[in-house]
């Protein structure tokens, strides 16, 4: 299957999961879907795997680390309320059949109330859990679903809901549960049984007439719940073993599992191929080999073998002088030696035939992603249709918060990794798809290393001795341990071109700066957060999560401050790139968290932003009054100076520049010394927005917006006095579509096509519910935007070089210099074989013309500018001669 076929496979709605085969001692787990609504029974098989923190591809746990196998049983370790294991691979049909669910189960906690219990629960969707919602699926019904709860309270009661049995039960020794469900007339009738395991003794019976259907449709899970007990990690709190599930309302549907392979991503970057796939926790099963396998000549060809890293939970390959001009199927193979018999799971994708020849290259590119929309299949779907060539993912590819079941903010390693596996099994879950057949970027944000905000401060650890609030936060550095960053960084970067500079920081917490060159687009990815200095360790006064506690501070008397943006290392790194071309680079792109500038607005005296999410959604065409630009120090509109710094380099290379984090889709321009002299920022919008920042700046008489736009548009100074020009933006408005919480915080994704024949970027932005087929004009009011190559460095030109004529190179690359100081003034490769240069300054310039992937060069000194219109002798220089 090429990437084509799967492009129209994904849009056909057929998912492809793994599933399960039996094949004699050798059982195998492919990537195709196999999906039929079929009652096959399930029985759990806890006992035919070693001990890990991990339930099998069968089930998921909420939370990830509070079940585990041991002995041959599920445990749950977590003394606290609502854990639940869910079957992930059958289901309660709507139709009105019998069925038989029955399990061991035993309490690990003494003296439990009658407030606790352990048992089942059935029928369990998330419709109305963590929000609202119209459609149904699985996932979201594993993680966030609620049904009717059966089993045994602490005091030994059976119960069916609210219907408890009068006698009680001597928990003394595991016991067997068992449900029967049987249609009497419209409704059911619930049975619940309990048995002695040792003995197979009769212990009592429950009986619950007059059931509606609907309360027995969904997902069945485990539930261990405990809620008065203390809280205590790792503790366990109940054990079942030996879960079968049977009956004709059953629907199995085995392509449904989940893991041990999650999934993978990769990136092709100059021949070289990088992948990281992302297992779940079987890391200390003896034996285990992952191996990297290509579709070749009809065969599967084994390329590099290696094994888990064991707390990221990843494994990495890498494959140099990838020579494959089209697409070629891949597959990641896992064996696992398990009692005498081998597992072997797969899952598939295509290394995709970079598209360098194309005229354009187009990207889907996104951030900000709470669990509101799980499992965004809406998502999923539209964004297939573009048919992308690249994913691209700027950060808070999650927010650390389970909904009802916290965060481990904590220095227990262990603990803290498994927390954030959840999350990300989570992303992949929702997400692999977009990303299973085409190279894809990561950028973890301050939400995917556990912050609020973060001000990286070169790696230090933050003081967590006092807490994980503003306090330490405030003072710069990271909240969790350094081994732990750098698990996350693994799993989110590991697969992207290898760092400019490898040298690690504080916590020898590595870096993964670098660029990409891939299909004719070079892009700049940086680290904005990571060397970033904390403003209340710099500054003369207050602040608290990034915002002055004095509302009246004129930013800038602090123009001139010593803290850092991005750091004298990725200044470096970014000089560098704006002069190399090579690859074939016809256009640059810098990818960062945050934009260099703060674009959003909130009431006059704002000291804070807990207030945003409650903020009132405007009726379309309604503009809130009132508002001034934000002095939010967590963008990169703070600090000023480094801001420029930072703007004058990247304009270098006509780079245009995309960003996340702020939840408010906008396109803007820059401007350092004047309103667009430097390049334009597409900053996305948020897949789910939980916090649905605003642009509606209050305007003078004199403000003049873009001809024919909101008069949000035209020329603005941020909080901090940085010049911009906005030139569309996606604000909040109530849509009238369910749920408000979802649709009316302008939430989508945004797509870029880089014309590299035009050397034009085209802007689209996107909300996530709209079908770009069925409606090519849903996008977000203002867009698209098409911003032509050479707009992104916009400074008013003095006077203009003579003009270039070459022959024996095609669109060659041209680098002009300040002749005194060897500064390079900007460099660019040149569509056609003449250019004529413009300068800013009245001084001797140098230029250097050739083509970088041939290292063959010329270079004219000693040019000055002349005025546009008056005629000078050109340069010719012809290469053919060399």
């Amino acid at each position: 299957m090429d990437r084509r076929d799967s492009i129209k496979t994904l849009l056909m709605g057929t998912f492809s999961v793994p599933f399960a085969n039996s094949l004699n001692l050798e059982k195998e787990i492919s990537s195709s879907s196999q999906v039929s609504d079929i009652s096959e029974p399930m029985h759990s098989d806890w006992a035919e795997w070693p001990d890990m923190p991990w339930a099998g591809p069968r089930f998921w746990g909420n939370r990830l680390q509070d079940w585990r196998i041991s002995n041959g049983k599920i445990e749950c370790i977590y003394n606290g309320g609502n854990r639940s294991l869910h079957c992930l691979t059958h289901q309660l049909d709507k139709r009105s059949e019998d069925f038989n669910i029955s399990v061991e189960a035993e309490m690990g906690v003494n003296n439990p109330s009658e407030k606790d219990y352990i048992g089942l629960r059935l029928g369990a969707i998330a419709k109305d859990e963590p929000v609202p919602v119209t459609f149904s699926d699985y996932r979201r019904d594993a993680v966030f679903g609620k049904g009717l709860d059966a089993g045994i309270t602490g005091n030994g009661r059976l119960f069916i809901g609210e219907n408890k049995s009068s006698c009680t039960i001597v928990l003394e020794s595991p016991i067997r549960l068992e449900v029967h469900g049987e249609i009497s007339g419209r409704l059911y009738k619930l049975v619940l049984k309990a048995k002695d395991v040792a003995t197979g003794r009769h212990l009592g019976q429950l009986v619950s007439n007059n059931i509606a259907p609907g309360n027995l449709t969904g997902n069945v899970a485990l539930v261990s719940h405990f809620p008065s007990q203390a809280v205590e990690w790792p503790t366990v709190s109940s054990r079942f073993s030996d879960w079968r599930l049977s009956g004709s309302k059953f629907v199995s549907r085995a392509g449904q599992a989940y893991g041990p392979i999650c999934f993978a991503q990769y990136t092709l970057n100059r021949s070289t191929l990088k992948v990281t796939a992302q297992l779940a926790s079987v890391e200390a099963i003896p034996g285990h080999k992952v191996t990297f396998q290509i579709r070749d000549r009809g065969k599967w060809r084994s390329l590099e073998e290696i094994t888990m890293h064991a707390l990221a939970r990843t494994v990495h390959f890498r494959v140099e002088k990838w020579s494959y001009s089209n697409d070629v199927p891949y597959r990641i193979l896992l064996e696992l030696p398990l009692n005498n018999t081998t597992r072997r799971y797969t899952y598939e994708g295509t290394v995709a035939s970079e598209p360098v020849s194309a005229e354009k290259v187009k990207a889907a590119m996104f951030s900000c992603n709470y669990n509101w929309g799980f499992p965004n299949s809406e998502v999923v779907r539209n964004v297939a249709k573009h048919q992308p060539d690249m994913a691209i993912f700027l950060g808070d590819q999650f927010y650390e918060g389970h909904p009802g079941l916290g965060v481990e903010r904590t220095q227990n390693l262990e603990l803290a990794t498994l927390d954030y596996l959840n999350h990300w099994y989570m992303f992949g879950w929702s997400y692999r798809d977009i990303f299973r057949h085409i190279p894809s970027v990561f950028i973890p944000d301050d939400h995917d290393v556990y912050h609020g905000n973060l001000w990286g401060d070169g790696g230090r650890q933050a003081p967590v001795e006092e807490g994980y609030g503003y306090m330490s936060q405030d003072e710069g550095g990271y909240h969790m341990p350094g081994d732990w960053v750098k698990m996350v960084e693994r799993t989110q970067t590991s697969h992207l071109p290898d760092p400019f500079d490898p040298t690690p920081v504080k916590q020898d917490i590595g870096v993964y700066y670098t660029d990409w060159t891939y299909g004719g687009v070079s892009f700049a990815i940086i680290e904005d957060r990571k060397f970033k200095s904390a403003p209340d360790d710099v500054l003369p006064f207050d602040v608290q999560n990034g915002f002055p506690q004095d509302p009246e501070i004129d930013f800038t008397r602090y123009y001139n401050i010593e803290a850092d943006l991005l750091g004298e290392r990725q200044h470096r790194f970014l000089e560098e790139w704006t002069k190399n071309w090579g690859g074939e680079t016809q256009l640059k792109v810098v990818l960062s968290q945050s934009p260099f500038c703060g674009a959003h607005t909130m009431p006059p005296g704002t000291t804070g932003d807990l207030n945003v999410p409650e903020r009132p959604i405007p009726e379309r065409g309604e503009y809130p009054q009132g508002d001034v630009p934000a002095p939010d120090m967590d963008t990169n509109g703070w600090p000023q100076k480094q801001r420029d710094q930072a703007l004058r380099i990247i304009r270098k290379s006509f780079a245009f520049h995309v960003a996340g984090d702020q939840h408010l889709a906008s396109i803007l321009h820059y401007g350092v010394d004047n309103f667009g002299d430097a390049g334009y920022v597409f900053t996305l919008p948020a897949l789910n927005n939980v916090w649905p920042r605003r642009w509606w700046p209050t305007v003078e008489k004199d403000h003049k917006p873009l001809p024919g736009q909101p008069k949000y548009t035209g020329n603005f100074r941020d909080a901090f006095d940085n010049k911009i020009t906005v030139l569309s933006v996606a604000n909040p408005v109530k849509t009238g579509m369910k749920p408000g919480v979802i649709y009316d915080r302008a939430p989508g994704y945004g797509i870029l096509i880089f014309d590299k024949e035009e050397r034009v970027i085209r802007s689209e932005c996107w909300p996530r519910h709209v079908d770009p087929i069925d409606n090519p004009e849903g996008q977000y009011g203002g867009w698209p935007v098409i911003i032509n190559q050479q707009e992104n460095y916009g400074r008013y030109a003095y006077g203009y070089l003579p003009e270039i004529e070459v022959k024996g190179l095609k669109d060659p690359v041209l680098q002009v210099f300040k002749q005194e100081t060897g500064e390079l003034e900007y460099a660019l490769r040149i569509k056609g074989q003449s250019f004529r240069p413009e300068v800013y300054e009245n001084t001797r310039y140098s230029i250097r013309i050739g083509e970088p992937d041939k290292d063959i060069w010329k270079e004219f000194h000693d040019l000055r500018p002349r005025p546009k219109n008056n005629s000078t002798t050109k340069i010719k220089y012809s290469f053919d001669k060399n």
